[in-house]
């Protein structure tokens, strides 16, 4: 999601401890042990400080934050749910709290998140992605392309072409193949790949082709600009990460 009002909501991301540079499916995971045992620990004096000052709106940010990080949906949408009973203005630019939701399996909390963000945002496709995905998850794939959000104003690249995948009208190869042959710099086109790859991953999961998600996502997470971003683009990382680790998880177990 776009850096708007990130500086305060995701100033927390700054402070945490730094990954493990080894791609997934290498030798150590994505995020270390340590990494977690870390995060775990710095939950521990957050909920301390909530109990102290338990109106401060970024102590819950933060650890919500971590909730989602460490895969625990359910506490981080109650995080990011009292920050916005404490400050109701952080509702319609919460996309957070509506990625919780999806992965609550909170469909329709989550759909009615990203559509009150479209009223504070009405360029950014990345979250008329996440109103579709919701969609898709709730309703299946002919009223999610319906309902669509409709966008007039230019966005990033390389949204405008990977939302057209989620309308059908563009395949995944195509995408890749503008971000390749665009004349951009490098560390452009790395982001640009991180997103197509992300997004085409989370694709392939909602339509259930769980071996062409992973192998998508896999590239997102190993994507050293998405590693290393700040803010909002990190916090997206994470999702790559948390996605590739449930489908992991799945394929092991056999379901």
């Amino acid at each position: 999601m776009r850096g708007v009002a990130a500086g305060l909501v995701f100033g927390s991301l700054l402070a945490l401890p730094p990954l493990s540079p080894t791609p997934i499916g290498a030798a150590e995971p994505a995020v270390t042990l340590a990494t977690r045992v870390s995060w775990t620990a710095r939950l521990v004096e957050l909920s301390a400080s909530i109990d102290q000052e338990p109106k401060r709106v970024g102590l819950y940010s933060e650890r919500g934050d971590l909730h989602f990080f460490l895969g625990d949906f359910a506490k981080s949408v109650e995080d990011y749910d009292r920050m916005v009973e404490l400050d109701p203005q952080q509702d319609a630019s919460h996309w957070r709290r509506g990625i919780a939701y999806f992965y609550a399996a909170d469909f329709a909390k989550a759909a009615g998140q990203f559509e009150r963000y479209h009223s504070f945002d009405q360029v950014d496709r990345e979250n008329g992605i996440w109103r579709y995905l919701s969609q898709r998850k709730a309703h299946g794939q002919k009223i999610a392309r319906e309902g669509l959000l409709k966008y007039e104003k230019d966005d990033r690249e390389p949204f405008p072409d990977v939302y057209r995948l989620f309308a059908g009208t563009i395949e995944p190869a195509a995408i890749v193949d503008r971000i390749e042959k665009a004349s951009v710099s490098d560390d452009e086109r790395e982001k640009r790949r991180f997103y197509a790859e992300l997004y085409i991953g989370l694709n392939e999961a909602v339509e259930g082709r769980d071996a062409e998600a992973r192998a998508h996502l896999a590239k997102a997470v190993a994507n050293t600009w998405g590693r290393k971003a700040g803010y909002g683009p990190h916090y997206m990382w994470q999702v790559g990460r948390l996605h590739l680790e449930l489908l992991e998880k799945k394929a092991k177990s056999g379901d």
